[in-house]
């Protein structure tokens, strides 16, 4: 199966190792981070969203309508609107991009973070309200006769909308989660099942987690598997742990200092925040208390200086072996393997040309081999 590479749209220059240089939105900056992944060898970039950052829904249009190629995955959380004025939203989207446009539905995992939007729902009611949000703008985006809907948070009458995506029957619905509710809720209505980076034990167990989750909704299929690396690359090894050891100096020179960082939802060691709710977080912590170093290329001291904030394993060495790591979990059914390095720019640009081609190249040998040693192989395997 065809392996794809997902990076990020950020809208300015800032990092957890320094601060932007310009405004929130810097629209330059935000289309030369996208062309350069398009140009070397990304297939997606995630517009990511955060309670108080530039909204990234005409953040993707803007860079839809300006490159040919490169496709977009939207981040939404359900509370900050009705599903029939999202569903539009995607749908008129998905036109201007011809067909490009995957949307990521995020429940929020963070009280606090939920409540600077209004949002004051619990955890598992937050995860009801998600597929529930989701199953309707499934509906919206197939269907082209009016129709009622009265569910638990959601109630409307003779709704039909007027647009309708480019991609049939629909776009791309992705996912994540670490809790038994996200794998029930995931399990059953997404295409795409995104984790962060996690050892290779604890990812097939995810991974088998989401496929019960998926057999118990009533489906024949699986949603695909996204595990997301902070990637730490350089000529040798030893220039690597050289710059892995000053990445995580910075970022805890920022904390130190008291600077914000691109994700605030997930402060420890305040009177709001405490320690990280959603249980990806916990899960991180957890690991990075067990130790530093796992398996080929894995290190968790990045995830632990932010409090396990978001996607923040970091892949640490050569190219060579980065490649290699990202190969072990292809091997184990992850076929979107999404990267984001602290200088985005850079990394991007570094490891699409250096660390892509080589993942690609070994995944059609795999793909080859396995192919010629019959058809049931592949699907024994993946």
């Amino acid at each position: 199966m065809p392996v794809e590479f997902l990076g990020i749209a950020a809208t300015n220059d800032g990092s957890e190792t320094g601060p932007r240089s310009g405004a929130a939105f810097d629209k330059e900056y935000t289309l030369r981070l996208a062309r350069a992944h398009e140009d070397h060898g990304w297939d997606r970039v995630l517009f990511a969203y955060g309670s108080g950052s530039p909204d990234p829904a005409p953040a993707a249009a803007y860079i839809a309508a300006r490159l040919d190629r490169l496709q977009l995955l939207l981040a939404h959380r359900p509370n900050v609107s009705y599903p029939t004025y999202a569903a539009k939203t995607f749908a008129t989207l998905d036109r201007i991009s011809d067909g490009r446009l995957t949307v990521h539905f995020i429940t929020g995992g963070n009280d606090h973070e939920q409540r600077r939007e209004g949002d004051t729902l619990t955890k598992d009611e937050r995860y009801a309200r998600t597929r529930e949000y989701i199953q309707i703008v499934k509906k919206i985006w197939t269907t082209h006769e009016p129709f009622d809907h009265k569910g638990e948070h959601y109630r409307f009458d003779d709704f039909v909308s007027d647009v309708f995506p480019v991609q049939q029957p629909r776009p791309g619905v992705s996912f994540g989660g670490s809790s038994a509710a996200a794998y029930a809720a995931g399990g059953a209505e997404a295409d795409i099942y995104c984790l962060w980076g996690e050892p290779l034990e604890r990812t097939a167990e995810q991974i088998a987690a989401v496929k019960a989750a998926a057999a118990a909704a009533g489906r024949s299929d699986v949603p695909r598997i996204q595990v997301a690396f902070r990637p730490i690359i350089a000529p040798t090894e030893e220039l690597a742990w050289e710059k892995a050891h000053r990445t995580v100096d910075a970022i805890r020179a920022r904390k130190e200092r008291g600077e914000a960082t691109t994700v605030r939802h997930h402060r420890r060691g305040t009177p709001e925040a405490p320690s990280p709710q959603n249980t990806g977080s916990q899960r991180l912590i957890s690991i990075a208390e067990s130790g530093e170093r796992y398996d080929r290329a894995l290190w968790t001291p990045t995830a632990a200086a932010t409090g396990g904030a978001g996607n923040s394993n970091a892949l640490v060495g050569t190219p060579e072996t980065v490649a290699q790591a990202l190969l072990d979990y292809y091997d184990l059914g992850v076929d979107i393997l999404s990267a984001r390095g602290y200088d985005l720019l850079g990394d991007a640009i570094d490891f699409g040309r250096h660390v892509i081609p080589i993942v690609r190249e070994e995944v059609a040998k795999r793909d080859a081999e396995r192919a010629a040693r019959g058809p049931q192989t592949l699907a024994a395997v993946r």
